[in-house]
């Protein structure tokens, strides 16, 4: 028993030394940073395509905003605060800029092209809100 407990921590050490540890690959985030936060509301008949999202709509984003996006997050709904409750927002997506005109200069010439993805991967109206960054990692 003890020499398949060893083998089985030895196995464990192993892999984890070869997985990529994702925390030391999350962006810096900083005070006083500017977060535009898209909400999806969830509701009745709502449709929402996480892979595309994921895959094709933020993505697309991240390349045409260049180097003014300095961190980009989702969100994926899981529950609402009380047990079995549906989540408030299927999705919710954040991106992060170093200044409101940083913002504006990525956002300015693509916002149309990224306005007439939205029916590709869902039919909910999103929710806008800018906020500045009051607490860093």
């Amino acid at each position: 028993m003890k020499t398949k407990t060893t083998l089985l921590a030895l196995a464990l050490i192993i892999l984890l030394g070869f997985t990529k540890n994702e925390a030391a690959d999350y962006p810096k985030i900083e005070k006083g940073m500017i977060k535009m936060t898209i909400f999806y509301p969830n509701g009745e008949d709502v449709t929402f395509d996480m892979d595309y999202y994921i895959n094709n709509h933020m993505a697309m984003a991240a390349n045409l905003m260049g180097d003014d996006l300095k961190a980009m997050m989702i969100d994926k709904g899981l529950s609402g605060g009380a047990p079995d409750s549906p989540s408030p927002y299927v999705a919710v997506g954040y991106f992060y800029f170093e200044s409101m005109e940083a913002f504006q200069n990525a956002m300015g010439p693509i916002g149309d092209k990224l306005r007439a993805d939205v029916p590709n991967y869902t039919n909910i109206q999103p929710v806008i809100q800018f906020s500045e960054v009051q607490t860093a990692q």
